[in-house]
């Protein structure tokens, strides 16, 4: 995917300097591992045939 054709879009969040990608990278994984979704309840279920 072209850079440019992704920014254009809206799909960049952050351009990353390449001497910082390390820091970034372990912060981002840090959030990940506490985060929780908190999912709705099931919208459809099975109907019984």
């Amino acid at each position: 995917m072209n850079f440019s054709y992704a920014a254009e879009r809206g799909l960049v969040n952050d351009v990353i300097d390449p001497a910082k990608t390390r820091p970034v990278l372990i912060r981002a994984l840090e959030v990940l591992r506490s985060k929780h979704a908190d999912l709705p309840l099931r919208k459809h279920g099975n109907p019984p045939l």
